[in-house]
């Protein structure tokens, strides 16, 4: 088997964990390399590691998941939804193949707006959410529709478009609702809206979502997942579902309702301790 890593820290490079789980594959006869940049992915790899946290899973995602590589996160940093896995459960997993592939929603994102194509370099792939900020002090009119269905306009600090898979990030931290990660679903949820009768929104994972802007400032701030730019008011964002899905190796023993209530306490009551 012939193994792409991702690291983000070069600081991880000096862990003895990350030392010795490449050792233990390599003395099982695992072909290993390193990929910083989609030219460097190999012909006939296999997986990839990464290597950090869900940060680096997210740059990961971003550099090799349109080749259709399977990506298998191991947990060196904090919460770890999507870089769940311990780095001592790995190579059994692997060598047992006790594992399967699943396969997460993709967002790509459109600018459409005098000069938008130069922004290309960010566009067009995010795995967790798509995000508008405001730039300035000034609150922001963000008019989104939803396959040619207009909604009222949002006025607040900004939008996200978030997929499943980023119920439990940004979107979480705005009241957005917890899905469950194989829900074909997006979640559209303003960030402090200056009114109060305004909730997140649910849709298929099929629709289309078209957002423009009223402000203030001639720019406003964009992200996609952990990267961020600014673009002009007078543009126009697409969101939709990409062509293709995150693989993202899920080994056997992992559990999302288990992370939900060991990392963000979900559910913890003093009636619920046995």
């Amino acid at each position: 088997m012939k193994i792409g890593f991702f690291i983000l820290k070069d600081v991880l490079r000096e862990d003895p964990r990350v030392q010795s789980l490449f050792s233990e594959l390599e003395g099982a006869s695992y072909e290993l390399y390193e990929i910083r940049s989609k030219a460097d992915i190999r012909p006939e790899t296999d997986l990839v590691l990464s290597v950090g946290g869900d940060g680096t899973f997210l740059s990961c995602a971003q550099t090799v998941s349109d080749v259709g590589l399977p990506i298998l996160g191991v947990n060196f940093g904090r919460l770890g939804f999507l870089s769940e896995n311990r780095p001592e459960s790995v190579l059994e997993a692997l060598m047992q193949g006790d594992f399967s592939v699943e396969y997460r929603t993709m967002l790509n994102a459109t600018l459409k707006g005098k000069n938008a194509r130069r922004q290309i370099g960010l566009l067009p792939y995010a795995v967790n959410e798509v995000t508008i900020h405001r730039k300035g002090v000034n609150v922001l009119g963000i008019n989104v529709s939803i396959d040619g269905d207009t909604l009222p306009t949002y006025w607040a600090d900004g939008l996200i478009v978030a997929t499943s898979s980023g119920s439990t990030a940004y979107s979480l931290s705005v009241g957005g609702p917890i899905c469950m990660p194989d829900t074909k679903v997006l979640i559209i949820a303003p960030i402090s809206p200056h009114n109060l009768n305004v909730r997140p929104l649910v849709v298929p994972d099929t629709a289309r979502v078209t957002i423009s802007l009223i402000s203030r400032e001639d720019t406003v701030v964009m992200t996609m997942d952990n990267k961020t730019m600014e673009i002009e008011r007078d543009w126009t964002v697409e969101v939709a579902m990409a062509q293709f899905s995150l693989k993202r190796i899920r080994l056997a023993k992992s559990e999302f309702v288990n992370a939900l209530t060991s990392r963000l306490f979900w559910g913890e009551d003093m009636r619920n301790n046995s």
